[in-house]
């Protein structure tokens, strides 16, 4: 059973978190303010600390500092949890070295998946004398091809599954891991400062995402979502970097994927700043018809916030303009669900 530590000086909060965190099959110590907090993740050595920012004496910021200072305790994973939501404090945080930031009130399953995330990568970082023997012994694999990698991270990856609209990874988290998909669509995104979502790509079976850096544990610069019940393989950087120094072939053709992935992205940015408000909807759609799974009708289910997100528009505006597609016969709509008609007459759009 894993060891959590709770830090947190509200009694009610502290008491009703434990509760949750033990029926969730944890074994739960608590402190209630920050001195404490510090003595006894000496004492108890959790695998995970989740603790409070706002607190007496000795704020989370003090307690994560003090930890990082001791070769005992620097390497137990650290989750934040408090009302503050600025930016510059979630960055902060993640400065000093925190691994997630939760914003209160939280849900269960984002606590819950944060904890269970946090362990998963201790589990890699463990690990990585193991990673680095089998390395030596995959070091000389000959690979040339995209589909050839593909096979090799399904067979010797780690398998993730996630519902809709739970978080895979979040901004500022460390990255460590690429991503395949196996089945399902994700999407990655970012949150200006006032909380609004634009969708920064989309991606569905067959394809990666996760890529931030081979040479260095980077953080993540966006968030990545699933939009549908999602099934993934990842494979750790460590692994994939010396497959990708001794196959020349793949690295370019890998290379090939990551610059086409770049041109979509500048596409989108530039038709967000020129293109109509009927040119950035229709191009949507059909952007979105191609990443998503259709039913046995050819229709999409896709939250229309979802394609405001993309197409960098008010969500009302966005549903304004698909009323409009479907009396000109471009598109249909029942229960939600979007069915393209006229791909041509989408296409022609402007």
């Amino acid at each position: 059973m894993k060891k959590i530590l709770l830090i947190e000086d509200d009694t009610v909060l502290r008491e009703t978190t434990a509760e949750l965190l033990e029926l969730s099959d944890f074994e739960v110590r608590t402190a209630a303010d920050g001195k404490n907090g510090i003595q006894m993740a000496k004492e108890y050595m959790p695998d995970v600390i989740v603790c409070d920012i706002m607190m007496p004496e000795i704020d989370g910021y003090g307690v994560l500092s003090t930890l990082s200072q001791d070769k005992h305790t620097k390497s137990i994973p650290f989750i934040f949890l408090s009302a503050k939501t600025e930016r510059k404090d979630v960055r902060k945080g993640m400065e000093l070295g925190a691994d997630d930031y939760l914003t209160k009130p939280f849900k269960e399953t984002e606590l819950i998946g944060a904890i269970e995330s946090r362990l998963a990568r201790m589990a890699i970082l463990n690990d990585t004398e193991a990673n680095a023997k089998n390395i030596k012994k995959r070091s000389g694999i000959k690979m040339e091809t995209i589909h050839e990698l593909k096979n090799y991270i399904d067979d010797s990856g780690s398998d993730y599954s996630f519902e809709i609209e739970e978080n895979i990874y979040r901004e500022g988290t460390y990255s460590n891991t690429v991503y395949l998909i196996l089945k399902g669509t994700v999407k990655t995104h970012i949150l200006d400062q006032k909380g609004k979502e634009l969708i920064t790509g989309i991606y569905k079976a067959d394809d990666f995402f996760g890529f931030t850096s081979f040479t260095s544990n980077t953080l993540h610069k966006e968030h990545a979502t699933a939009m549908t019940k999602v099934q993934l393989v990842g494979i750790p950087t460590i692994e994939l970097e010396p497959l990708l120094r001794e196959n020349h072939e793949l690295t370019m053709e890998l290379m090939q994927i990551l610059s086409e992935n770049l041109t979509e992205a500048k596409a989108q940015l530039l038709a967000m700043a020129y293109g109509s408000v009927r040119r950035k909807t229709a191009g949507t759609l059909l952007k979105f018809a191609e990443k998503l799974q259709k039913d046995s009708n050819g229709n999409i289910l896709v939250l229309r916030s979802d394609l405001a997100s993309v197409a960098g528009m008010a969500t009302e505006t966005m549903i304004r303009t698909l009323s409009s597609f479907k009396k000109e016969g471009l598109i249909d709509i029942e229960n939600h669900r979007i069915r393209i008609v006229d791909v041509n007459g989408l296409d022609q759009v402007d």
